[in-house]
């Protein structure tokens, strides 16, 4: 194992509102944010959602392959040193992006995710 599923980030035109759906249709809470924000978190359960501000975001329409599906996953790993060539040899590839204490990359078909540490 390289790593444990850390959240699902769901792409939103308003973060919060749609946070606040997904609290309330899963009995969780909006632990971290509030509106406005780029970056919400809806807690309980033991699981954990995200939702991240994409203003132009172009809505799925599923089943149709024009309008796919849009989420990424977050995994939390213990260290990125060890963490980052484990996955670069299941076949993932980086991709542009990242902050202090995440990284990005393409799985082997395209779809983004992270692999995401305690920088503190």
């Amino acid at each position: 194992m390289i790593g444990q599923l850390h959240s699902v980030v769901i792409d939103a035109p308003d973060a919060y509102a749609l946070a606040t759906f997904y609290a309330d249709l899963l009995g969780m809470e909006v632990s971290k944010g509030s509106p406005g924000d780029d970056w919400v978190v809806v807690t309980g359960q033991g699981y954990r959602l995200a939702f991240q501000q994409a203003p132009d975001l172009r809505q799925p329409d599923w089943p149709d392959p024009e309008r796919p599906q849009q989420f990424h996953l977050d995994v939390r790993v213990a260290d990125i040193g060890e963490a980052e060539p484990k996955a670069l040899a299941l076949g993932a590839r980086t991709l542009p992006g990242g902050g202090g204490d995440f990284r990005v990359y393409a799985d082997p078909v395209g779809h983004p995710f992270c692999l995401v540490w305690d920088a503190s």
